[in-house]
């Protein structure tokens, strides 16, 4: 059963999306109006949403560093590697992305890990946040520089300084975690893939442990 929730937060609205068994997306609003089509119904009953919904809650509380909630990825072989590789990432720390394509054994990839970054269809969770440039810059995000920049300092995040190249010095840490405000949303249509997947990630949270492929 295909279902939708919304999670209100310190970033704006977030849309959850579930297949009945799983997360299968986790999106932050943009400038649009919300979309969900394809026979997803909006309950917040239906697995896993509402556990999704008090963990992140407990997240944003500051209470909550690691999540436990079986998660479900579409995506090509690659982009698959690349999202569980973003599990890896420790909260309060950051990654550039050709430390991400080391990782991966693959250290001239940096351009295509971060178009597999930009893919990711479950945010915060499947940290893709913590990827930042080789020089400490934001870089881009899916969900909005001003979204990436209030995560990083909610979290302490280590490796990073805090400034983008669009801040001053005299931009503070307590600037960074304002809550921000949002009216618009991400288009999810269920049932829609990206074009040649080739494989699909299933994973579960587990505190302070690897993600596993079931």
């Amino acid at each position: 059963m295909n279902a939708f929730s919304y999670v209100e937060s310190p970033i704006g609205r977030l849309l959850l999306t579930s297949d009945g068994t799983a997360l299968t997306g986790l999106y932050m609003e943009t400038s649009r109006k919300t979309r969900v089509t394809d026979g997803g119904v909006e309950d917040a009953s239906v697995a896993p949403l509402t556990e999704a919904a008090r963990q992140l809650s407990e997240y944003f509380a500051g209470a909550r560093r690691d999540f436990d909630l079986p998660l479900r990825l579409h995506g090509t072989e690659f982009q698959t590697r690349v999202w569980r590789e973003l599990t890896e990432i420790p909260y309060g720390k950051t990654w550039s992305y050709g430390e991400l394509a080391k990782r991966l054994d693959n250290p001239g990839a940096s351009r295509a890990v971060g178009l597999a970054n930009g893919r990711n269809p479950i945010s915060i969770l499947v940290p893709c946040h913590r990827v930042i440039g080789a020089d400490g810059s934001l870089t881009g995000y899916g969900g909005g520089v001003e979204r990436k920049r209030w995560l990083l300092a909610h979290e302490g995040g280590r490796g990073w300084s805090g400034l983008d190249q669009g801040q001053s010095d005299g931009e503070d840490r307590a600037a960074a975690v304002r809550p921000i405000r949002g009216d618009g949303a991400a288009a999810v249509k269920f049932g829609d893939q990206p074009h040649n997947v080739q494989a699909q990630a299933e994973m579960r949270f587990v505190v302070t442990t690897r993600p596993l492929l079931k």
